[in-house]
């Protein structure tokens, strides 16, 4: 395995290993033991893609999955969750795309509205997302509801969120439309892209000693960044010309992942 990298090794493999159920390491850098995956389809269901064999993850990310998408199932026009990239049947370095994902604590939300949960797997590989975003992330655009708004407030405050991605738009405009207690925004971050899908990314489940949290996000609802994040989009600040040149992605090896991802991948 020296000198591999770990994504070919990883990406090689499409079953879970036949360990106790665990997250080893961080989301960026990881890997799970004894994955569970999530059915194909469900009663508020289906997982995309499933040529990319992405649809694993920790049992309490499969938990929340099924919780999340019976609440969306309750929204005008949405029979509930049509669900993106989670994790590789044992998690580490993706073959193709994120570089989280690793440890089976992420998942991600497509923003187009299931009509319909008996999708065929062709229709799976071929059906596409909706944007929500107009001049460049700043805003949202006609394809955006309070459908989406209640969504991602009931995944924010599940108390197994760590944190949410989406475009700052949208953060924006939650910002404007919650007219009461606004703490659950801190955990909704603005980020590059995630407009055709949302990104949820969970705290360690309890007891899992060998996981590693992201930091908290930082006090405060986030608004005012997310808003300061909007005016840089419609007005650049001028490239900083003191600034370092940035490094080129080294891919990980089996050496940068936590020990206990070897017994994972060799696991049967």
């Amino acid at each position: 395995m020296q000198g591999v990298m770990a994504k070919t090794l990883f990406g090689a493999k499409a079953s879970a290993s036949s360990q106790s159920a665990e997250p080893f390491g961080g989301y960026s850098k990881g890997c799970i033991a004894g994955a569970e995956q999530l059915p194909e389809t469900g009663p508020t269901w289906q997982a995309m893609r499933l040529s990319r064999n992405r649809n694993w993850a920790h049992p309490t990310t499969i938990d929340y999955v099924k919780k999340l998408s019976a609440f969306a199932a309750t929204q005008p026009g949405w029979a509930g969750l049509y669900v993106g990239d989670m994790s590789q049947p044992r998690g580490g370095p993706m073959l193709t795309g994120h570089r989280s994902h690793q440890s089976g604590l992420d998942i991600d939300v497509w923003m187009l509205p299931p009509k319909r949960l008996n999708l065929s797997a062709a229709e799976r590989e071929s059906l596409s997302s909706i944007s929500l975003r107009r001049a460049k992330g700043a805003y949202v655009n006609d394809n955006w509801s309070r459908q989406h708004f209640e969504i991602m407030k009931a995944a924010a405050k599940d108390p197994r969120t760590s944190r949410i991605f989406v475009f700052p738009g949208a953060k924006v405009k939650m910002c404007d439309m919650e007219k009461g207690d606004k703490s659950w925004l801190r955990k909704i971050r603005p980020w590059w892209g995630h407009h055709y899908h949302f990104h949820v990314r969970l705290n360690c489940p309890p007891g899992a000693r060998n996981c590693v949290d992201q930091d908290p996000p930082p006090a405060g609802d986030g608004c005012d960044d997310a808003r300061q994040w909007v005016r840089d989009i419609l007005d650049p600040p001028p490239p900083d010309p003191n600034a370092p040149k940035p490094k080129p992605r080294r891919e990980l090896t089996m050496a940068d992942l936590p020990g206990q991802c070897v017994a994972v991948l060799q696991s049967q």
